[in-house]
């Protein structure tokens, strides 16, 4: 068995739990509202990280989607880091099975065409995770 056969289940595993303990930590410093809070209230008195309690008042911004929940420090920091490992991760995978189609086949557009769409997916997954964008109103 060869260690790279670990690479491909290794690159979701790593990504969907990063990103889980991205929104935990984002839970925990109270910049996004839990995810079973379904009653959003529009009228809410006091800011979010102000609040005390185990009832919240979450307004529509504080819905926590991905990139809401890697905007603020320091989960922002560890959303970074996960994209930018992930992004790797894509493009070794990638390359590996467009050299392991070379390998057993002769190299033929569609597989330049994933190698070109796997790296152009790993460089917006790299953007989306060091450019992050604060919204304010």
């Amino acid at each position: 068995m060869s260690v790279w056969m670990i690479l491909p289940v290794s690159l979701p595993v790593f990504t969907i739990t990063g990103i889980w303990v991205v929104y935990a930590m984002a839970l925990y410093n109270q910049h996004v509202c839990p995810v079973h809070n379904w009653l959003y209230n529009e009228s809410c008195e006091e800011q979010l990280p102000s609040q005390r309690g185990p009832e919240l008042c979450c307004t529509l911004d504080n819905i926590p989607l991905i990139s809401k929940c890697g905007t603020l420090p320091p989960e922002s920091c560890f959303f970074s880091l996960i994209c930018s490992t992930g992004a790797f991760l894509v493009m070794l995978v990638t390359l590996l099975r467009y050299a392991h189609v070379i390998e057993k086949h002769q190299n033929c557009v569609l597989n330049m065409a994933s190698l070109s769409t796997g790296w152009i997916c790993a460089a917006g997954l790299a953007m989306v995770g060091n450019f992050q964008v604060i919204e304010h109103l």
